[in-house]
């Protein structure tokens, strides 16, 4: 359904929403998120040009994310690496689809929208808590005493 490169920058972007303002390098990221340090650079510096992550330098430097956990769509951190690719015009070329897509062709496409829309329905902040107090990358979040 999505990328592998898709599914490295959400596990990223969901790294850093567990704690918004500290900062974290690439190397303390890929560790967590099991995601090859190399390739992680290439999707941060990818998510920091989409808008999504901030970077900064030096000595207290590192990836924080741009906007509130709240604010971040999972169809934005989605379309900032590999966008989900619609269907526009006919895949192959006949000229009797020109105007409009065959059967199979609108159905298809409309997979994808219904995808964007459950994408674009659910925030960061949304995903960090499920069930169980199960959350992204492995801990488990303990309840609250009363």
């Amino acid at each position: 359904m999505i990328s592998k490169t898709a599914e490295y920058a959400l596990r990223a972007v969901a790294y850093l929403a567990r704690s918004p303002e500290a900062p974290r390098v690439t190397r303390e990221i890929a560790r967590v998120t099991k995601v090859p340090s190399g390739y992680l650079a290439k999707v941060m510096q990818t998510l920091v040009k989409g808008g999504l992550v901030r970077s900064r330098r030096g000595q207290g430097g590192g990836f924080t994310l741009e906007r509130l956990p709240a604010e971040i769509s999972i169809l934005d951190v989605v379309n900032a690496v590999d966008p989900l690719q619609r269907i526009h015009s006919c895949p192959l070329g006949l000229e009797e689809h020109r105007d409009s897509l065959c059967p199979l062709h609108h159905r298809l496409d409309q997979a994808v929208l219904d995808i964007e829309k459950a994408l674009a329905g659910s925030c960061i902040a949304d995903m960090m808590v499920g069930p169980k107090g199960h959350v992204p990358l492995g801990k488990t979040r303990k309840p609250a005493d009363p």
